[in-house]
């Protein structure tokens, strides 16, 4: 199980952050955007060294790095005073590497910190690169291509929260991380629903669609066994274990979900006469070729998605 949680951890590290964060059209983002690798790469490497000091090192330039990030989120909502629902899921986006990282510090030391035992430090990495950073920044951007509508709210507002519900969780009992579980898995199929039936059916590209589809689909199952793992957790049924959590649940939402939408909303923003901008961030209007108004693009200060039908096939 361990080989395979690392692997899962380095994609986020190295290719989900990074990707991510070109979505963010953000000032307060910028520098961390540019020096991410010099801080993922010994990260990433940490993971394959023995548990030591020199393993705590690299683990350490690694939670420098999204301690950078984490700083952009005050600074963000310092700068844009809101607090509408796609600016949380950005705010919960920026500062999610740094619990994880924590977590890598801590666990590559050999300290069980707060009592934890180092397994579940170990899988605290993953969760707050993917359900914390990928979901949420998924969520914004599905708020900002769907508009102004109250499902789209929801997605936003309950994936960041029912990340902080399971973190809370861990401190509490196995019932408050179920509550987390239940909100989180209702904000995630939201985000999968909206992404389905809003987003992919108005995109022409077809890879960038079946992209989108795998994407929501992958929802389906994945929080299946997220909310069975905690039901099972929190009654003492019968439950999947944490390694076959990760090979299934862990996996498929690194790949299917994670990589997947990600890919998709970089191909969206990098369509011809597209600028990905934030709306507080834009300096301008981006250019944008003639085309009929039947949908046009919402702008929400958490990130600005592009319209999906002017993406080329």
């Amino acid at each position: 199980m361990t080989v395979l949680v690392d692997l899962v951890v380095v994609l986020g590290m190295l290719v989900v952050v990074p990707l991510g964060l070109r979505l963010v059209a953000a000032p307060e983002t910028a520098l961390a955007c540019r020096l991410w690798p010099l801080f993922a790469v010994p990260g990433a490497a940490s993971l394959w060294l023995p548990r030591g000091a020199l393993a705590t090192a690299l683990a350490g330039c690694y939670a420098a790095g999204t301690l950078l990030l984490a700083a952009a989120a005050p600074r963000r909502l310092a700068r844009t005073r809101s607090l509408a629902p796609g600016e949380v899921a950005l705010l919960t986006a920026l500062v999610s590497p740094a619990v994880a990282a924590t977590a890598l510090v801590a666990e590559r030391l050999g300290h069980p910190l707060f009592g934890f035992d180092l397994a579940i430090l170990d899988l605290t990495v993953p969760h707050f690169h993917f359900a914390g950073f990928a979901a949420a920044l998924v969520a914004g951007l599905v708020r900002a291509a769907t508009g102004d509508r109250p499902l789209s709210a929801f997605a936003a507002l309950s994936v960041p929260l029912g990340t902080l519900l399971v973190l809370l969780g861990y401190f509490v009992d196995d019932w408050a991380e179920l509550a987390g579980a239940v909100v989180l898995t209702a904000g995630m199929w939201a985000v999968g629903l909206l992404t389905w039936r809003d987003v992919r059916t108005r995109v022409r590209d077809r890879l960038t669609g079946a992209l989108l589809a795998v994407s929501a689909a992958v929802l389906v199952a994945t929080m299946l066994l997220a909310l069975s793992w905690a039901l099972g957790e929190a009654t003492g049924w019968p439950h999947p274990s944490l390694a076959w959590m990760a090979a299934t649940h862990g996996v498929a939402n690194a790949l299917g979900f994670a990589l997947c939408s990600l890919l998709a909303w970089r191909r969206l923003t990098g369509a011809p006469g597209h600028q990905p901008r934030t709306g507080h961030d834009a300096s301008g209007p981006a250019p944008r070729r003639p085309r009929a108004p039947a949908h046009p693009p919402v702008h929400t200060p958490a990130t600005a998605a592009p319209d999906p039908q002017e993406v080329p096939e």
